[in-house]
């Protein structure tokens, strides 16, 4: 994958100078594997989620004298926020707009503005991720898919990427407290489309 993607990009992109193409090549490529395994989930295609990882690493290249972190944590975040925007640019340009939709009113208030339709309840973590790991993969995978996207990408960072609710709100640019209740609904709804998979099995 990390050839394929760098392999893409134009000469006048990788004309660079030596110092900037290495420092950009140290932070970005041990990343790969998870902008596109973010991507692959958000657009549920692989070669879709090649072209998505292509396009948004070449913004990352463009853009990388703006980058100012100096840890791999802060890397991650950086590039995962390109590779998300990258992918719903996307998929507003080449897919149905029910598919990309967000309705904000359903996922609750978190400025303290009004109540929540659901609070968190982070006692469920463990056990959530238990069941993650012990639902058999290829019905998870379909589980997943199955979310919308707002949902399924939070679950994707959690769950498969390991980032904390902090990375997960630097990369989706929503407060914390979104964070948190997009992870308790998404973790609900992929309950719920286990158990459906599961009767039907």
């Amino acid at each position: 994958m990390a050839a394929a993607a760098v392999n893409g990009m134009s000469q006048p992109e990788m004309a660079m100078l030596p110092d900037t193409k290495v420092r950009f090549e140290r932070v970005a490529l041990p990343h790969l594997d998870a902008a596109y395994n973010l991507a692959r989930w958000l657009t549920r295609n692989d070669e879709d989620a090649a072209d998505v990882v292509q396009d948004a690493y070449l913004r990352a290249l463009r853009y990388f004298d703006s980058f100012r972190g100096d840890d791999a944590g802060s890397a991650r975040v950086w590039l995962l926020a390109i590779v998300r925007n990258t992918c719903f640019s996307w998929m507003e340009k080449n897919r149905r707009p029910e598919m990309v939709a967000l309705e904000e009113e359903s996922l609750g208030q978190d400025d303290g503005a009004g109540p929540r339709l659901y609070e968190v309840d982070t006692r469920h973590d463990e056990p959530e991720s238990r069941l993650l790991a012990a639902a058999d993969a290829a019905m998870l995978d379909r589980a997943i898919e199955s979310l919308p996207p707002v949902f399924r990408e939070v679950i994707v960072m959690r769950e498969l990427e390991d980032l904390s609710y902090k990375e997960i709100s630097g990369v989706t640019g929503v407060a914390l407290g979104t964070v948190m209740s997009r992870l308790s609904r998404g973790r609900q709804l992929l309950r719920q489309a286990l158990s459906q998979l599961d009767r039907a099995a």
